[in-house]
């Protein structure tokens, strides 16, 4: 925690907020869901601005005989609706305005919000009263403080060294770190109309609820003119004069910021608690176009540092450029008002275009080339590994990886290309993610046209892969941004294979560079997944495209606004409601205190309420299932359960004359579990998995469905977070259950665990993994070697890849892959959570 003031509460309180609320509504204490008359009447109007349709659509439904008098509702159209919303209902966060920006004579109409009432609301929002941290700390991973952990903003160092200036200045100041988004988008398929939104959210939000679309961590503040001033017709000057606009639109919404964030400003949290708060400009998020427009440089070079173009491609962490030089930058930029020759010649000088004021000139504390955050989306996901997959395309040509694609076996996080991956058009970031799940196995064995080895060309694509998902890790060490940046050296000591096969000329590519500068933004702004696109990506939906489909297409933004404060004051509502039916609780301030040693592992297993199917005779389950050895597996079981003294030799001879007091089973076909967070950090949201266990079938139209029996992880009890030290590899048969009537006759003292799983195996996993592709090799045995285990003992799903060989052979597919092939490798790509645990 930061030795000083940080986050002292002031003397002075306000009411809680939803008391607050309460007290702009009527009739709360006798009718709790006020305005509205009951509770139906509530339910549908939060289902109309919600998740219902269109309002004439919602008007024509009430406008049937009967419907309004039927439900009991206050209001007969969306117009009432409306009416009731906006009179009644307290407003939340602040209301848009409209204002003209006029740029080299021009005037644009932008849409906004009040920045700093933005920042109010959010800040004071009840829901993230007990979540919000109002100082910096330092956790570390050993009690010596010898390997410090990032992960939360306020664990990292710009937070903490802002804290220090600002405390030299005025003791008590509680930092309000402000996350800043614009991304353009498209909001229609076929008329080519777009939006330009600016997202906010607070870096004292954790990102655990500022990554969930449903908690509002975020708020649209703004929506940018989306023209492309072609009247202009100097490429040049139009160009110019784009940048302009955007920066005097930006400087309109977030010019507030400055005296706030220099001064402070009294703010009340959700509990009522007033802090003087600085609101500052922390993070910068955007796509590589938001970030050159913002940092004022050239498309191609570098918004962090002034790398030359035609050193992109190369990498030495000895001697890295420095990020910009600020001071010069803000000197060349303080000329905006004197001689335009003088200025312009400045700028270039210092590295930018001649911008005149950019947004962040006068905001305090803030560096913008340091503010510019890495992009996982658009630089990883849609940059470097785009490139890499074409390369691979390249390199090994179609047919033999589509038909690869065709036989890999299914896993639930991992996608089926059964069509193949090299016909794809317009791949979004999401499909490159599946890409990536199944990328190395594709190639592993594959050869390169001419019967030469692709051992090289392997090794930069694990490198590559190693990169993106150690980077994504949520909580980062001192070390593992050595591991991180290790990736990094590895895969450019071998990408030198795309050259030598003639795909490449140079790797000048800017978002190649950008990711050198990933272990800098860890260190200062946290993991990043504190600053991720994906997330406001998928707030487009909401606040772009669904509000675009809302309007008449006439004067649009006006409605789209006036759509989203509904919308918004109904959410509000529905969580004020919820309050009060849950007894009016006091917001309480929850401790933040942070310990390395809170390691918790808690399993939740979800099994359906019934069985899949009843009573499935044991031939059935030879037949159908292919558990083969049912019976001598089960009576393996039973005794080694009933007699944990026994040898191995004792089980195997009992065994041989055990007698089973059934005949069928009742067995489930899916098994659903949450994994647990393997790097131990308790409050955070497990991971769902899924593992499908079931036989062939004939459906509907008489077509025959082939069988599912996925491969899993099992643990032998000695199994830690991460690592396959005490891990095996099994492919689950069967699971079911047995009734109580047997297992009370079986086990009459001690029963065993509900659920069940026939399990066969692989083999052991090998002391290390192989040299050049780090995958391990497993095996399937020529005999089956077959155990019934408790399901809980299955850690996750697993995902296999097929050892191809040269060329795949033509009789696998992806239904009987598992069977006929031999010889697989250990995928951990099929998400983030297996990374982790298998290495």
């Amino acid at each position: 925690m930061f030795g000083g003031a940080a986050g002292t509460p002031l003397p002075r309180t306000e009411l809680p907020a939803y008391d607050q609320y309460t007290a702009h509504l009527s009739e709360t204490d006798e009718n709790p869901w006020a305005p509205f008359k009951s509770q139906i009447d509530w339910q549908i109007a939060r289902w109309a601005k919600v998740r219902g349709s269109t309002s004439t659509a919602f008007s024509d439904l009430l406008a049937i005989n009967g419907v309004t008098a039927a439900l009991g509702l206050s209001y007969k159209n969306s117009n009432e609706l409306n009416q009731i919303i906006d009179d009644s209902l307290p407003n939340g966060r602040p209301v848009f305005k409209r204002q003209e920006i006029v740029v080299g004579g021009e005037a644009f109409d932008v849409y906004f919000r009040p920045i700093m009432e933005c920042v109010r609301a959010l800040y004071g929002d009840p829901e993230f009263a007990q979540d919000l941290i109002f100082a910096p700390e330092r956790h570390y991973a050993d009690a010596d403080k010898t390997i410090r952990l990032y992960h939360d903003i306020h664990t990292a160092e710009w937070w903490w060294k802002t804290q220090k200036n600002l405390e030299r200045r005025q003791r008590g100041a509680t930092i309000v770190p402000v996350i800043i988004s614009t991304d353009k988008t498209q909001t229609t398929m076929f008329r080519n109309k777009a939006a330009y939104p600016v997202y906010m959210t607070l870096g004292n939000i954790p990102k655990d609820i500022r990554r969930k679309p449903s908690r509002q961590g975020y708020i649209l503040i703004g929506y940018l003119p989306t023209t492309r001033l072609d009247h202009i017709t100097v490429a040049a000057a139009r160009r110019r004069a784009v940048a302009n606009l955007y920066h005097a639109c930006m400087r309109k919404i977030l010019g507030p910021l400055k005296d706030a964030g220099l001064n402070g400003v009294e703010m009340a949290s959700g509990d009522g608690v007033v802090r003087r708060c600085h609101p500052i400009l922390a993070i910068f998020a955007g796509d590589y176009p938001e970030q050159a427009l913002v940092a004022g440089i050239k498309t191609g070079q570098c918004p962090v540092c002034p790398v030359p173009l035609e050193e992109l491609g190369e990498l030495d962490f000895d001697d890295m450029y420095e990020p910009r030089d600020l001071p010069t930058v803000l000197e060349a930029l303080a000329k905006a008002d004197g001689n335009a020759t003088e200025f312009t010649q400045a700028c270039a000088a210092a590295g930018i275009k001649p911008i005149y004021h950019p947004f962040w000139e006068d905001l305090p504390f803030v560096n913008i080339y340091l503010s510019i955050t890495p992009d996982v989306l658009h630089q990883l996901y849609q940059g470097v590994i785009k490139h890499v997959v074409a390369w691979v395309k390249e390199a090994f040509g179609p047919a033999e990886i589509d038909a690869r694609c065709r036989r890999m076996p299914p896993n639930h996080n991992t996608r089926l290309f059964l069509k193949g991956i090299t016909t794809l058009s317009r791949v979004s970031g999401t499909e490159h993610s599946q890409i990536c799940r199944i990328l190395l196995g594709l190639i592993v064995d594959l050869r390169l046209p001419g019967g030469q080895g692709g051992v090289l060309l392997v090794s930069t694509v694990r490198a590559a892969l190693d990169f993106l998902y150690h980077a994504q890790y949520p909580m980062q060490s001192s070390e593992t941004l050595v591991e991180l940046n290790d990736n990094l050296k590895s895969f450019h000591a071998n990408k030198s294979i795309f050259i030598d096969l003639g795909i490449r000329d140079n790797f000048n590519i800017p978002k190649l560079h950008n990711i050198s500068h990933y272990s800098l933004a860890i260190r200062l702004f946290g993991t990043l997944d504190n600053y991720n696109t994906e997330y406001t990506e998928h707030l487009h939906i909401d606040f772009a495209k669904d509000a675009y489909r809302a309007t008449n297409r006439k004067d649009e933004y006006l409605q789209m606004t006036l759509w989203l404060e509904r919308k918004e004051k109904i959410l509000r509502h529905d969580k004020f409601i919820r309050w009060r039916c849950a007894g009016s609780p006091p917001p309480t301030t929850k401790n933040t205190e942070w310990r390395p040693a809170d390691f918790v592992q808690h399993r939740h297993l979800q099994m359906s309420k019934y069985p899949s199917a009843y009573r499935v005779t044991l031939p059935t389950l030879t037949t159908n299932y292919g558990a083969e050895y049912f019976h001598d597996t089960f009576a393996r079981f039973a005794v080694g359960f009933q007699h944990p003294e026994f040898s191995k030799q004792q089980i195997e001879t009992a065994a041989s004359d055990f007698f089973l007091p059934f005949q069928s089973v009742s067995v489930y076909h899916k098994i659903k579990f949450w994994n647990e967070d393997p790097l131990g950090r308790g409050e955070t949201s497990d991971v769902l998995d899924t593992v499908h266990v079931k036989p062939g079938y004939t459906n509907k139209r008489g077509r025959l469905i082939g069988g599912r029996f996925d491969t899993v992880l099992v643990n032998d009890g000695t199994g830690a977070q991460s690592g396959v030290k005490g891990y095996r590899v099994g492919q689950v048969r069967v699971v079911f259950s047995l009734s109580k009537r047997v297992l009370a006759w079986m086990f009459p003292h001690e029963k065993p665990p509900k659920y069940l799983a026939y399990v066969e195996w692989f083999s052991k996993f090998p002391n290390s993994p192989e040299r050049h592709h780090k995958m391990y090799k497993i095996l399937r045995p020529n005999e089956c070697f077959a155990s019934i285990i408790p399901v809980g003992n299955i850690r996750r799903s697993v995902h296999l890849f097929p050892n191809f060989g040269p060329v795949v052979p033509r009789e696998w597919t992806s239904q009987n892959v598992l069977e006929l092939c031999k010889k697989f490798y250990v995928s951990p790509w099929s998400d983030r959570h297996g990374y982790i645990v298998i290495r």
